[in-house]
C-alpha cells in the first residue's frame, strides 16, 4: 500500500472537479491547496472538512478528525484512509447554449405561424464547494467538467429559455424580427429563473448571454415575414400608416390614367403633400364621374369673311363661299378691333390701324 505524503490537484486545468488519485495518506502529509480552489475531506460519504488556499500539515493534533481514521502499520507509522476532492472556484466563461429544437409561435403583428431558434453563452462559479459535491457529483466520480455541468442543466436552461423568449414576443406586440432589440431584457428575466436553479446545487451564475434570436432560413414564411417588414419600416419612415400607402397606389393609377387627368393630377397631389390624399380622393371620383372634364379649354377666335349671301363663316382669303358658291366681296370683312369694314386682303385696319392677320 502506498501512503502519500503530499497531496495536491495534478489534475487537468479544465474540469471543475477533480479527486486525488491516492486514498491512503502520512501522519503530518502536506496538503497544497491554490486560492483559486478548495479541497475537500470525504469519508464514507461525509465530507469531514473543507480547505481554503493554503499549505497545510495534516496531524492528528491539528486536525482531530484525522485520529477517526488513523490506523497502526509496522514501523509504527501512523496513517489515515480518505478522499480528497479539489473543487475549482474559478470562473468558468463561454459555456454555451443553443435551442435543440425551433419555438413554434405566431407573430404579433402579421400573425403569421413561424419558428425561431436562439443561442448564446453564460459563465457560472461554484459557490459551495460542499453542495455542490454532495448534491451533483456523488463520491464515485475521477473528474467533472464544465461541459458535463452544461448537459446536466441544458433540459431545465432550455424550458425556461423557451417559455421566456416565447413569452416576451408574445407580449411585446412586435414583429419576431425586431425583437433583436430586446435580447438584453430576455436574458435579464431569465438571469434570475436560472440563478435559482443553479443556486440549488451550490453553483453561482456570474453573466448569461444572448447572441442571436433568429428565424431558420428553411421557415417558408421567412420572406414574407421580412418584406412585410421592409414594407412598414419605409411607411414608417414616411410617417404614414397603411391607409396612406393605398393613396399612393391610387395616385400611381391616376398618372397611368389619361382620362383622370393622368401626370398633370398626379404631379399637384404630390406638390401638395401627402397630407391632402384624402382631398385628392374627391378630386379622383370627380375625375372618374367626369365634373372636372366639363370645362374646354377656351379657343382664340380667329378673324372670318362672311358670305353676303348666305352668311356661312370662311377663310379670310377665300373668294368663294364654302356653303353656298357665292363670289365674296373684298369689303365684307369687318376689322376684328373697331369693326369697320375693310378688304378682306388688307393687313391693317384703315380706321383703327389694327394687325388683321
Amino acid at each position: 500500500m502506498q501512503l502519500y505524503s503530499v497531496i495536491k490537484n495534478d489534475g487537468p486545468g479544465d474540469v471543475l472537479v477533480w479527486k486525488f488519485l491516492g486514498e491512503d495518506f502520512n501522519n503530518g502529509s502536506q496538503l497544497i491547496v491554490a486560492e483559486s480552489e478548495e479541497a475537500l475531506f470525504y469519508k464514507d460519504g461525509v465530507i469531514e472538512q473543507v480547505f481554503d488556499g493554503g499549505k497545510y500539515t495534516l496531524k492528528t493534533s491539528n486536525y482531530p478528525f484525522i485520529s477517526r481514521f488513523r490506523n497502526m502499520f509496522s514501523g509504527n507509522t501512523s496513517a489515515f484512509h480518505c478522499k480528497v476532492y479539489f473543487v475549482n472556484k474559478a470562473h468558468k466563461l463561454e459555456l454555451y447554449w443553443g435551442t435543440d429544437s425551433p419555438i413554434q409561435l405566431r407573430d404579433p403583428v402579421y400573425q403569421l405561424q413561424t419558428k425561431i431558434k436562439a443561442r448564446g453563452s453564460y459563465s457560472i462559479q461554484i459557490k459551495d464547494a460542499k453542495k455542490f459535491l454532495l448534491k451533483l457529483i456523488g463520491n464515485n466520480v475521477q473528474y467533472f467538467t464544465s461541459d458535463e455541468l452544461n448537459q446536466y442543466f441544458r433540459s431545465a436552461f432550455l424550458q425556461y429559455i423557451k417559455d421566456e423568449i416565447a413569452r416576451t414576443i408574445r407580449d411585446s406586440g412586435k414583429e419576431i424580427l425586431d425583437i433583436a432589440t430586446e435580447k438584453e431584457t430576455i436574458a435579464e428575466k431569465l438571469f434570475n429563473s436560472l440563478e435559482n436553479t443553479l443556486d440549488e446545487y451550490g453553483v453561482k451564475l456570474v453573466n448569461f448571454y444572448i447572441s442571436a434570436i433568429d428565424i431558420p432560413d428553411d421557415d417558408p414564411n421567412r420572406l414574407k415575414l421580412e418584406e412585410a417588414y421592409v414594407n412598414r419600416a419605409v411607411m414608417g419612415i414616411l410617417g404614414q400608416n397603411w391607409q396612406a400607402q393605398q393613396s399612393v397606389d391610387i395616385m400611381k393609377g391616376m398618372v397611368s390614367n389619361e382620362g383622370a387627368g393622368g401626370i398633370a393630377a398626379a404631379g399637384a397631389a404630390m406638390g401638395m403633400g401627402i397630407s391632402t390624399f384624402p382631398l385628392m380622393g374627391g378630386i379622383t371620383k370627380e375625375m372618374h364621374t367626369g365634373g372636372l372634364n366639363q370645362y374646354e379649354p377656351i379657343k382664340e377666335e380667329v378673324p372670318t369673311a362672311k358670305c353676303n349671301q348666305c352668311g356661312s363663316d370662311n377663310k379670310i382669303n377665300a373668294k368663294f363661299c364654302g356653303e353656298c358658291g357665292n363670289q365674296i366681296k373684298k369689303s365684307d370683312i369687318p376689322c376684328k378691333n373697331c369693326q369697320s369694314p375693310i378688304s378682306s386682303t388688307a393687313k391693317f385696319c384703315g380706321e383703327c390701324g389694327e394687325k388683321q392677320f
